[in-house]
């Protein structure tokens, strides 16, 4: 680094940070990289604007034609199975047949190079996405672990998380039963037998069980990476292919503090879903069928012939009959348009949540807007209370399927669970920064003005 970008670091503008020399090139890239896309598409000759009109239907009818796949049945289905098909490759022979492909493609190379330059240029201005506080701890001297054997495919068993965790000194219960086994009494019985740590090898639905009880009593809560997908540990920076290494939190590890999400009286780590989701997941078909069962039983509740008609009050704002809506403790990243990314911290204090309300193909392609789409809401909340015409509805709470009476009431509980992690984790979330224009011209205009200023300083003296 040189000294003119040592200087650049120690100042700020109005509380936003000098640009470095890099930073400022970089932005300059986006800002020529965007301005050559938009060139190589207007310098195509003849019939420029219909390429981005065609580009743009094509993109509309392929969501139409996937809304009417999930919302119809018979004929009607496979038809729109097959739009969905042939309008991307429509497209591509409408480019090739005008000689456009060539530039299209460019274009999408040079703006792909646009948002790449810029979201490294805007990283050190925006706030910096730090990790949740972590403080050192003593390992714990009577932990109890609750691990099930059938999760993941056998997880435990292939990574010999029994005998490790014995050997880091950790009294193990196998959840081995043939029956129903309530794992929450298990926990429970295993702090009254002094246990000063809790921890779960198993999916989320079981880690929010455990999680909710550790919070009641204030005992740290380990997390270890058994399920089948595993979220909950992926958003903890936890490596979710090596859940042994989970464990050496036990022997070294740090603290965190994170909130839980309530729904009624049980906690959950992840989400809450309702709608379309949480009705296809109740069908005993379900587990054994996942994608027949979905497709069987989309139709109904998308057309309105099935399923509840929901009214929902996050906080003040009220959302009226969404298809499908998720509460998720703390909110998903921004990046695609259901907002099912990644939670870059657990501790904000607030719910996130992502309502859609899609009752026609129209409104299918209207999600193109993204976050701005009419029929696609993303809120935030300290409080979300679900309610139908009807007394009880289907709710899939961390991916578990159960029957809640209404109204449902979700909230957030702050900073409730003490969580003990590894020191080392490979997966911590790092937020991509955000677009923002201003900022961009900001930096890409930065060494005129500093030069500028510099000169009026020389001339007052």
């Amino acid at each position: 680094m040189t000294g003119d970008d040592e200087q650049e670091r120690a100042v700020a503008l109005g509380g936003t940070p000098v640009p470095t020399t890099r930073e400022r090139w970089l932005a300059r890239l986006a800002f020529a990289a965007a301005t050559g896309a938009v060139v190589v598409l207007l310098a195509a000759g003849r019939g420029r604007l219909t390429v981005l009109a065609v580009g743009v239907l094509g993109l509309a009818l392929m969501l139409a034609g996937a809304w009417w796949f999930l919302s119809r049945r018979g004929v009607v289905r496979w038809l729109a199975a097959s739009l969905v098909v042939a309008a991307p490759i429509g497209v591509l022979v409408f480019y090739a047949s005008q000689d456009r492909l060539n530039d299209v493609v460019a274009a999408l190379l040079l703006a792909a190079v646009a948002l790449t330059a810029a979201r490294a240029a805007l990283t050190r201005s925006q706030p910096p996405a730090a990790g949740m506080p972590e403080r050192r701890t003593p390992p714990p001297a009577r932990p109890r672990l609750i691990m099930n054997p059938r999760s993941g495919g056998g997880k435990v068993a292939r990574f010999g998380l029994v005998a490790k965790a014995e050997e880091l000194g950790a009294d193990v219960t196998l959840l081995d039963g043939t029956g129903l086994i309530d794992v929450a009494e298990l926990a429970r019985a295993a702090v009254v037998d002094g246990a000063d740590l809790l921890g779960v090898a198993g999916g989320d639905g079981t880690q929010a069980l455990v999680a909710g009880i550790a919070s009641q009593h204030g005992l740290p809560f380990l997390v270890i990476s058994a399920g089948t997908r595993n979220h909950f540990a992926l958003d903890l920076g936890l490596d979710r292919d090596r859940p042994d290494l989970g464990l050496d939190a036990l022997r070294d590890g740090v603290e965190v503090r994170i909130d839980l999400g309530l729904i009624g009286d049980r906690t959950f780590v992840n989400n809450a879903s309702f709608g379309a989701y949480a009705d296809v997941v109740q069908s005993p078909a379900y587990r054994d069928d996942k994608r027949g069962t979905t497709l069987q039983r989309l139709p109904d509740i998308l057309s309105g012939h099935r399923g509840p008609r929901l009214v929902v009050r996050v906080d003040d704002v009220l959302v009226e009959a969404p298809k499908a809506l998720l509460v998720s403790n703390n909110p998903y990243a921004l990046g695609d348009v259901a907002g099912l990314g990644r939670r870059a911290r657990l501790d904000t204090g607030v719910l996130g949540v992502v309502a859609i309300t899609v009752d026609s193909a129209a409104q299918a392609a209207g999600l193109l807007a993204g976050h701005r789409a009419k029929s696609l809401q993303r809120l935030t909340a300290r409080e979300v209370v679900v309610d139908a015409d009807v007394p009880e509805i289907p709710v899939g709470i961390d991916g578990e399927a159960v029957l809640m009476p209404t109204p449902v009431r979700c909230s957030i509980q702050p900073l409730a669970l003490r969580v003990r992690l590894p020191v080392d984790r490979p997966g911590l979330v790092v937020p991509k920064a955000l677009l923002d224009l201003t900022m961009l011209r900001h930096q890409a205009g930065s060494v005129r003005r500093a030069a500028r200023d510099e000169a009026q300083r020389g001339r007052s003296r």
